[in-house]
């Protein structure tokens, strides 16, 4: 390293790189799509946790999904919003350093959440009388525990690797938050490990449960097919529909992010993905959920039906 390097205290997010009116703009639009997510997945959460009806495996997980999205959108959301009103778009590296485990840890968490909604509508549908004992209470427990507890032991290998490398400049950043490629290039040594294992990663975290996910829809269609009851098929495909928008919104802008050849204009890209998972995925994951799914607008209009009684 020369001596005319010196060790980065704070990076700067350019962010969305437009003119001040578009800034406001988008400040406007985007305030509303956090609002929309806060709001929308915190009724998902008071709805599961208020009606007993809901108390199952599938809305248990469904839950879990719910925090994730909250915590997605929190760590990425608040700064970006900050940076299009104001001109002061720095931030110190350790909270830039969290931000990027933060990001990853929670990105993972909702991967193994999806996957393991899956294995639950694969036992509700293709094995019924068996799924009160398969998806017990202390199955549903253990796995959303190792879906966070491995989520964040993935997290936790990339932060590693990240904080042995050393970080001398440039001082930009050319994202609206800390992503983990748009971070490596700040590194003034060799990324090629850290580049290696976010690969690796993809292939166990993105590649693997999409398989399953795949392997265990099959299954599932399948058995819809097989149904004798016409309303019976109707119900399991509205419930699995659900499930496959949100798998295909969140899968799909992974993998092109993460997997896909670098274009001519890769970074604009990275932000535009992004904005996938930290505003539109949260957002729109209660909305399919709520509105493809006749158990919860019920819940739904008991809850609203009770408080106008009040």
């Amino acid at each position: 390293m020369s001596s005319n390097q010196t060790w980065i205290t704070e990076v700067t997010l350019l962010g969305f790189q437009v003119s001040p009116a578009l800034e406001s703009f988008l400040f406007g639009l985007f305030s509303l799509f956090y609002a929309f997510t806060l709001l929308g997945n915190g009724a998902i959460l008071g709805i599961i946790c208020r009606d007993h009806r809901l108390h199952t495996a599938m809305y248990f997980f469904l839950s879990h999904l719910a925090i994730v999205d909250i915590a997605y959108a929190c760590n990425n959301v608040p700064k970006m919003l900050a940076s299009l009103v104001s001109q002061r778009r720095t931030i110190s590296f350790v909270p830039c350093i969290m931000q990027t485990f933060l990001y990853l840890a929670f990105a993972h968490v909702e991967c193994l959440i999806l996957v393991v909604m899956s294995y639950d509508r694969y036992v509700a549908i293709c094995h019924p009388l068996h799924y009160t004992v398969t998806m017990s209470w202390r199955l549903c427990t253990v796995l959303a525990m190792a879906s966070w507890g491995l989520s964040f032991l993935l997290a936790l290998v990339h932060l590693v690797l990240i904080l042995r490398l050393p970080f001398c400049g440039p001082h930009q950043v050319n994202h609206f938050f800390c992503e983990i490629l748009s971070v490596l290039k700040l590194a003034c040594a060799d990324t090629t490990l850290n580049r290696v294992v976010i690969f690796a990663a993809c292939v166990f975290i993105l590649v693997g449960p999409l398989c399953l996910v795949l392997a265990s829809y099959a299954g599932i269609l399948v058995a819809i097919l097989r149904m004798p009851s016409a309303e019976g098929r109707r119900k399991a495909f509205s419930t699995c529909s659900s499930h496959l928008c949100v798998l295909g919104l969140f899968f799909g802008s992974a993998i092109v992010m993460y997997m896909a050849p670098g274009s001519r204009h890769p970074e604009e890209q990275q932000k535009i993905l992004s904005l996938f998972y930290s505003l539109f995925n949260p957002m729109l994951n209660p909305l399919i959920y709520s509105l493809r799914n006749a158990e919860v607008k019920g819940a739904l209009r008991r809850a609203l039906g009770k408080e106008m009684s009040l």
